[in-house]
């Protein structure tokens, strides 16, 4: 009796787990036809690139090959999920700064937006930003076009990304030192 109580009070604390697991955006950036030249002649597969975000401020990027497509974009999206990061919001909409990532021959240049300017972005950069959770972002890619670079690039500039709260937290200063500047400048800007 005890035992068959403790089961049943653990299979209710895992459905309470599993439906608190929130509801991830996928957006499928691209699929590549591979070939694989063996003896026989060509062993044809498929590569597929996704992102995975919460919209509300975490994402990841993954890439997964096999023969059949559901298959690779159902790998791409476990290592997505795998290599999620937290990038913090300002006010749930845009970025806090401006930031430059570079991967290989690609750099990408993000930069925050006043509300109601949309996600100016262009290919697999737009999907970063939409799974994310950002509404207002201008980004621009400098160099190649590859998708895989791109992601990696725009990835990079995310990382560097800070809120004002773990500036303040890291120079031992209050929140408001930090942002102080930004509303004194604002203000000076409108007289």
């Amino acid at each position: 009796m005890a035992r068959q109580a403790k089961s049943e009070g653990r299979r209710d604390r895992d459905r309470g787990e599993r439906s608190q697991e929130v509801e991830l955006i996928e957006k499928l950036v691209g699929i590549n036809r591979v070939a694989k030249v063996v003896k026989g002649g060509k062993r044809f597969g498929f590569a597929a690139i996704v992102v995975v975000g919460d919209g509300k401020g975490r994402v990841g990027h993954g890439s997964g090959k096999a023969r059949e497509v559901p298959e690779a974009i159902r790998k791409a999206t476990e290592h997505a999920k795998k290599t999620m990061i937290r990038v913090p919001l300002r006010e749930g909409r845009t970025l806090h700064h401006d930031a430059d990532g570079h991967f290989g021959a690609g750099r990408v240049v993000i930069r925050a937006a006043e509300a109601g300017t949309g996600i100016i972005a262009g290919g697999p950069v737009r999907a970063i930003f939409e799974a994310l959770g950002v509404h207002d972002v201008v980004a621009k890619s400098v160099g190649t076009s590859n998708p895989h670079n791109m992601i990696k690039a725009a990835f990079d500039a995310l990382q560097h990304c800070n809120s004002p709260r773990s500036v303040a937290a890291r120079r031992s200063k209050k929140v408001s030192d930090i942002l102080g500047k930004r509303a004194d400048a604002a203000a000076e800007a409108r007289e």
